[in-house]
C-alpha cells in the first residue's frame, strides 16, 4: 500500500516538472495579441515587381535602399523575395497617418504637397532581429513575424509585425520554403 501511495505521489509531483510551460506574455506582447484579435483585417500586398539588387549589408529596390544584418537570414530572405520593400513601407506609413490623424489641417497640407509620400519615405532604414512569433498564429498556413526597424533620420526604433500566408504549407514545411511561396497579408507597426 505504501509503495502505491509513494508511486502515485511521485507521479503527481513530476507532472508539474514535465508539463509544458507557457511563457508569460509581456504587456507589449499582450497589446499586439489584442490588436490581432480585435483590429486585424487581412489584405493582399503585392511583391516588389522592380529590380532587386543585393549588395553587402543592403538590398536595393530600384532607387530605394534597405540595410540589414547579414546574420539575420529571415530578414535577408524577406527582402530577397520582395515581400518587404521601401515603397511598400512608405505607402503603409502614409496610409497609417491618413487613417489615424484627425487633424484636417494636416491632411489638407499633405494633399497640397507636390509629393505627399516624400515625408513618409523609408529608404535607408535598417531591418534586423526578425523572429517568428508562434504565439500569434496556430494555423500552419499562416506565420507572423516581428521585425525591428531602425530609422537614423528620426533616431527611433519601430517594430513591424507582418503576416505571411502560404496556402500550400503544412507543419513540415521549412521556414525558407514557407517564405518563398508566401504572400504578405498583413502589416502592423508600433513604436518601441
Amino acid at each position: 500500500m505504501k509503495s502505491i501511495f509513494s508511486l502515485s505521489l511521485c507521479v503527481l509531483l513530476s507532472m508539474n516538472a514535465f508539463s509544458q510551460k507557457k511563457e508569460a506574455l509581456s504587456s507589449k506582447d499582450k497589446a499586439v495579441a489584442e490588436h490581432f484579435k480585435n483590429d486585424y483585417k487581412k489584405k493582399n500586398y503585392k511583391r516588389f515587381e522592380g529590380k532587386i539588387t543585393e549588395k553587402d549589408k543592403l538590398f536595393q529596390f530600384d532607387d530605394k535602399i534597405i540595410y540589414y544584418d547579414k546574420s539575420d537570414k529571415i530578414t535577408a530572405l524577406l527582402l530577397k523575395e520582395g515581400l518587404i520593400y521601401p515603397q511598400l513601407l512608405t505607402d503603409y506609413q502614409m496610409q497609417k497617418f491618413l487613417d489615424e490623424t484627425e487633424d484636417k489641417t494636416q491632411k489638407r497640407f499633405l494633399k497640397l504637397q507636390k509629393d505627399p509620400k516624400a515625408g513618409f519615405d523609408v529608404s535607408g532604414i535598417k531591418l534586423s532581429n526578425t523572429t517568428e512569433v508562434p504565439s500569434l498564429s496556430t494555423n500552419p498556413n499562416i506565420k507572423r513575424f516581428k521585425i525591428q526597424c531602425r530609422d537614423n533620420r528620426i533616431s527611433s526604433t519601430l517594430t513591424y509585425f507582418i503576416e505571411l500566408s502560404n496556402k500550400d504549407a503544412n507543419d513540415k514545411t521549412s521556414l525558407e520554403d514557407f517564405i518563398k511561396k508566401s504572400k504578405l497579408t498583413y502589416i502592423y507597426q508600433r513604436p518601441e
